[in-house]
C-alpha cells in the first residue's frame, strides 16, 4: 500500500526541524525527505542527513530537468524536493514528512491532493526570535527572517491543520498524533493484517443484509 505523504512547515526557529527529527526516530514506517538548498551548511549539518547542499548552477539545472517537486527562494537561497525521491519511498509504502516553507507547500498541494499538510506557529513573535537568538542567528539573519515570518504565519489557513510549538514535547505529540490518526483511515486499512481466518473472510465479504 502506498505511504503518504506529510508536509510540516513553520517559521524560521519555529522548531519545524527538531520536532521532524524526533518523529522520525519515534514513530515507526516514517522517513524524513531530504530536501535540497544552495546555503551554506551551519555548524553540525551533515550532506545527505540534513540537506543535499547544491550549487547554484547545479541546482538551477536540475530546475531545467524537472527534478523538483517544488522549489523556492528562500532568504536568498534556493530550496527544493527531489521528486523521485519522494515517489520511490511513497511506492515502497513508507510515509513521509517533508520540512518545507509556506511556498513549497503550496507548489506541492497544487500538484498532489493527497497530501497532509501542518503548520506550526510560534507561542509570539518575541519567542520566535529567541530562538532564532539561542540558535546563532546573526541581527541581519533575524530582522530578515521575521520579515518573512509575518507573512508566512497568515498563510496557515491553507494547510489542514495548526499545532501550537509553545512546549516542544507538547507540541511534537500532537503531529504525532496527527499522523497516527491518518494511518488508521478505512483506505489504509487492509484486511490481510488480520490473523483470524474467520474475521478476515467475513471483512473481506462485502455484501451486506
Amino acid at each position: 500500500m502506498k505511504g503518504e505523504l506529510f508536509i510540516l512547515s513553520s517559521p524560521a526557529g519555529g522548531g519545524k526541524t527538531t520536532i521532524a527529527n524526533i518523529l522520525i526516530k519515534e514513530v515507526p514506517n516514517l522517513k524524513r525527505v531530504i530536501t535540497c538548498t544552495t546555503r551554506k551548511p551551519r555548524n553540525g549539518e551533515r550532506e545527505g542527513v540534513d540537506y543535499y547542499f547544491l550549487t547554484e548552477e547545479e541546482f538551477e539545472r536540475r530546475i531545467k530537468e524537472g527534478k523538483f517537486l517544488e522549489y523556492a527562494v528562500v532568504h536568498g537561497n534556493y530550496y527544493g524536493t527531489p521528486k523521485e525521491e519522494v515517489e520511490k519511498e511513497l511506492s515502497k509504502g513508507f510515509d513521509l514528512l517533508l520540512v518545507i516553507d509556506v511556498q513549497g507547500m503550496l507548489q506541492i498541494k497544487s500538484k498532489k491532493s493527497d497530501v497532509v499538510s501542518i503548520f506550526l506557529l510560534p507561542p509570539s513573535l518575541d519567542e520566535l526570535i529567541n530562538r532564532m537568538k539561542k540558535r546563532g542567528d546573526s541581527p541581519e539573519e533575524i530582522k530578515r527572517r521575521l520579515e518573512t515570518a509575518k507573512k508566512e504565519i497568515p498563510q496557515y489557513k491553507k494547510y489542514d491543520y495548526v499545532v501550537i510549538n509553545d512546549v516542544l514535547e507538547k507540541a511534537k505529540d500532537e503531529v504525532k498524533c496527527i499522523i497516527n490518526s491518518h494511518r488508521c483511515k478505512v483506505s489504509r486499512f487492509s484486511p490481510k493484517v488480520i490473523k483470524d481466518d474467520e474475521l478476515r473472510k467475513l471483512m473481506e465479504n462485502e455484501k451486506y443484509s
